[in-house]
C-alpha cells in the first residue's frame, strides 16, 4: 500500500502533524496554495508560566494571491530571538540540558530566505530526531486542476497512491466520492487519545509545538507519538 499525505507546511508544528508524516509513505508539501495570514504556516505556540505564547516568523505579504512558497521571511534575526524565547521558557524542563545544543543549532542555521524552506528545514531535522522517515515531494511538481479535491486525487494517482491520509478537519470540505471513483481509500487520522507527559506549567495542553514535547521528554519524545507506539 502506498500512503500519500498532502499538507501545507507549518512552522514547528504539533505532534499530530508528525504522526501524519510517520503514517505516510510520501509527504507532498502543498505550498503552491494561497498564503493566509494568522495561520500555522509561520507561527506556533509554546507554553510559558503566563500561559500560551505565539512564536511568529515575520514574513512579507505583498499580494492577496501570494502563494505560500512565494512568501519571504523579512528579518534575519527572528531565529535567534525565537531561540532566546525558547531558552527562557524551557530552561526548567526535564530534558532541556539533553536537547539544548540540538535545538539551538536548529535555530542558528535557520537562515533560509523563503518561509517554505524554513519550514521544510525544521521538519527534516525534527523528523530525524523523532526517527521518522521523511520522503518528501512538492506539489509544484504536478499539473493541478482547479477543483480542490480533484487536485489531491490527481497527486495520489500520479504517485501511484492507493491511500490518502488526512487530518479529521478535512471531512468538512472534501468530496470523498472522487477518491472512491479513483479507487483510493481515504484515512482520516484520529487525534484523540494522546498520552500526557511531564509538561511545564498546568493545565496540560496537547496543541503546542513539538518542541514542547522534545524539551520535556528528550529522546523519549518519539514514544508519545501514536504511530510510534503502534510500531513497538
Amino acid at each position: 500500500m502506498n500512503k500519500i499525505l498532502i499538507l501545507q507546511s507549518n512552522y514547528i508544528p504539533w505532534k499530530g502533524y508528525f504522526d501524519l508524516i510517520n503514517a505516510s509513505d510520501v509527504f507532498v508539501v502543498y505550498d503552491d496554495m494561497q498564503y493566509t495570514k494568522g495561520d500555522w504556516r509561520n507561527r506556533n505556540m509554546i507554553k510559558t508560566d503566563k500561559g500560551l505564547k505565539w512564536l511568529t516568523i515575520p514574513v512579507e505579504k505583498i499580494s492577496l494571491h501570494q502563494k505560500i512558497n512565494e512568501t519571504k521571511v523579512v528579518s534575519n534575526k527572528w531565529n535567534l530571538a525565537h531561540w532566546e524565547t525558547l531558552k527562557q521558557n524551557y530552561k526548567g524542563a526535564k530534558c532541556f540540558a539533553e536537547v539544548k545544543d540540538f535545538v539551538q543549532s536548529l535555530y542558528v542555521n535557520a537562515t533560509q530566505e523563503y518561509l517554505t524552506d524554513v519550514n521544510i528545514y525544521f521538519l527534516d531535522k525534527l523528523c530525524d530526531f523523532l526517527d521518522i522517515d521523511f520522503n518528501i515531494r512538492s506539489s509544484k511538481e504536478f499539473n493541478l486542476v482547479e477543483d480542490r479535491t480533484q487536485r489531491l486525487v490527481d497527486i495520489c494517482k500520479n504517485l501511484n497512491g492507493n491511500e490518502y491520509i488526512s487530518g479529521p478537519a478535512a471531512r468538512v470540505y472534501m468530496n470523498e466520492d472522487l477518491f472512491k471513483e479513483a479507487d483510493i481509500n481515504v484515512h482520516f487520522f484520529d487525534y484523540s487519545g494522546y498520552p500526557e507527559y511531564a509538561q511545564l506549567h498546568s493545565p496540560f495542553e496537547h496543541g503546542v509545538t513539538i518542541l514542547d514535547l522534545i524539551f520535556n521528554e528528550g529522546a523519549n519524545a518519539k514514544n508519545f507519538l501514536k504511530t510510534k507506539s503502534l510500531q513497538k
